[in-house]
Formats: C-alpha cells, sequence, structure tokens
C-alpha cells in the first residue's frame, strides 16, 4: 500500500485531490457514490421521489423500461446509501413506500443543476454528434443520436 493510503472504504485521503484517483483505488468511496449517482435509474428514480413519497408499482410505472428487479436493486442501493426511506405500512397486502431522505434530497438538489445543464445544451450536444458523425463517415438511425427531444 502507498503511504499516506488508508486501508478502510470510504476514506480518500493522501491522494492530492487528484480525480483520476477515483478511478485507482476500488475502496474509494466517492468512486462508488459518483458510479451510484450516474446510474440511470437512479437519477429517475431519485426525480420522482423528489416529487413525494411513491409505492414501488407506481414508481416501476413511471420510470419507463426499468424492470423489476433493477428498479429494487436501485432502491434498496438507496436505501442503504441513506438516500431513500423506506416504509412498510401494517396491512394485507403489505404496502411500501418510498421517499427521499433530508441526504436524498440535498443530493437531488446537487443534481438539478446538471440536469438543466442538459437540458439547456441539449442542442448543442445534438449538433456536435452530428458533426463528429459526419466527418468520421457514420450513419446513425437512433434518435438519441440525430435529434433532440
Amino acid at each position: 500500500m502507498e503511504e499516506g493510503t488508508v486501508k478502510s472504504p470510504g476514506h480518500c485521503t493522501g491522494t492530492d485531490d487528484d480525480p483520476r484517483q477515483w478511478d485507482t483505488r476500488s475502496d474509494c468511496l466517492v468512486r462508488d457514490m459518483l458510479d451510484r449517482v450516474a446510474d440511470k435509474w437512479t437519477l429517475l428514480v431519485m426525480g420522482y421521489l423528489d416529487e413525494r413519497p411513491h409505492r414501488f408499482t407506481e414508481l416501476r410505472r413511471k420510470v419507463d423500461g426499468v424492470s423489476q428487479r433493477m428498479l429494487t436493486v436501485t432502491l434498496r442501493q438507496l436505501e442503504r446509501d441513506g438516500l431513500v426511506l423506506r416504509t412498510v405500512h401494517p396491512t394485507v397486502p403489505p404496502r411500501v413506500d418510498y421517499e427521499l431522505t433530508p441526504l436524498g434530497a440535498t443530493l437531488h438538489a446537487t443534481l438539478c443543476p446538471l440536469v438543466a445543464w442538459a437540458t439547456e445544451h441539449e442542442t448543442d450536444v445534438v449538433a456536435a454528434r452530428q458533426a463528429f458523425d459526419t466527418r468520421a463517415g457514420v450513419v446513425r438511425t437512433d434518435p438519441v443520436f440525430t435529434r433532440s427531444g
């Protein structure tokens, strides 16, 4: 182990704030959290939970394309990280609600400017993709690569 590093997961001291260390340090909580936040299901789930608490089936209907398994995994990871609160109501059948915790709300507030940036610059990115594809001689038919919206 390098001098100045810490063995316990989640401590990134001794790395001189080099962002590349997130790719090389498997024990760094920062990398784990960035991986979680960058996941498309996490962003969508957190966005819906910011509105109000939701039941699992509501989230599954709202999050287009998510499988039951992936939604379960995503919610469990968010709950484990302290970002989502899972409340089981003693009814038959049991009702389970999910909501953002105060910590989750702070993360959501942090993500909002990123989403705003992506929305504001969507046409710029589409134009850059089209210019790149033209230079590279690539023909794309996927709507994500060819148009905005």
